[in-house]
């Protein structure tokens, strides 16, 4: 008995294993390869014309002094200050791109399994703690992996212009690797959540952005009406994403306990919901 015991995979192994056929399953199936051809095209878009050009025109002096007097000397003065300028407009492009690809992304965690019924047949094999998270780590693996891809193609850009900064464009898009990956993590846990209230991923996509409108009018509202209540606006993931387009390197860690606070309440939530569903 004691050795059959020792021998039964843990919840934590469970986790790992969902997590893995997540992965696997995101980038081995028809409509996964799909998604993953798509996100790399509008990827490439992105990098050869938005930030390739802009990258260009930031490193002009005039262009410095021209945003210094519409919007202020130290509006956007950090973003002047990175060594790779490359990265400068990649950070902040990704700052609100990655956050949207991963609503859509991680919409399906449980909606149509539960449609289809393997949601059940899933839940009497491993706990739904570990079925949980095991979707929801399976997403970050996820959201990782299409960051890391985009980091590689941006340095090897880098690379084009100039080799001489590999070393400086590494370690920054190992900055803005783990800066990214903190910041969807709130909106992966979120869908997690609507995933298992809604019927399908279409409608848990549609049911996030009536959450981020209502909450975010009613936010609004209660700062006009009660200016000391600011902080709640923390309440909604990404609201510090404004704060976060001026900063570089190290210094963007300091709003990094905003989005995991969120994360961890999110999934709090999420947890409840998810012992208390009918699946």
């Amino acid at each position: 008995m004691n050795s059959l015991t020792a021998s039964s995979p843990s919840g934590i192994t469970h986790i790992w294993q969902l997590a893995k056929f997540e992965l696997s399953k995101r980038f081995s199936s028809r409509s996964g390869i799909i998604a993953l051809i798509a996100f790399i095209l509008v990827w490439s878009v992105i990098l050869i014309y938005p930030i390739k050009q802009a990258s260009n025109i930031i490193m002009e002096p005039s262009f410095k002094e021209f945003i210094a007097a519409v919007f202020g000397p130290t509006t956007l003065d950090q973003l002047f200050n990175w060594q790779v300028s490359e990265f400068a407009m990649f950070w902040v492009a990704a700052l609100y791109l990655f956050p949207m690809f991963s609503i859509f992304i991680s919409a399906d965690q449980f909606s149509s399994d539960k449609q289809r019924g393997t949601l059940r047949f899933v839940s009497l094999r491993v706990s739904r703690n570990s079925l949980f998270f095991g979707r929801v780590f399976g997403q970050i693996f996820i959201q990782g992996f299409l960051i890391f891809v985009t980091l590689i193609a941006t340095t090897l850009l880098v690379m084009s212009r100039d080799t001489g900064l590999l070393i400086p464009a590494i370690n920054t898009a190992l900055v803005i690797f783990a800066n990214l990956l903190i910041i969807v993590l709130p909106y992966i846990a979120t869908m997690a959540l609507l995933s298992l209230i809604a019927n399908s991923a279409r409608q848990a996509s549609i049911f996030a952005i009536i959450l981020w409108v209502i909450v975010s009018i009613i936010i609004t509202l209660v700062n006009v009406k009660f200016p000391g209540l600011e902080i709640l606006r923390y309440l909604l993931p990404g609201s510090q994403l404004s704060n976060m387009v001026n900063t570089q390197g190290l210094a963007a860690f300091a709003y990094a306990p905003i989005p995991l606070l969120q994360t961890a309440v999110i999934l709090i939530i999420g947890r409840i919901v998810m012992q208390r569903s009918a699946l």
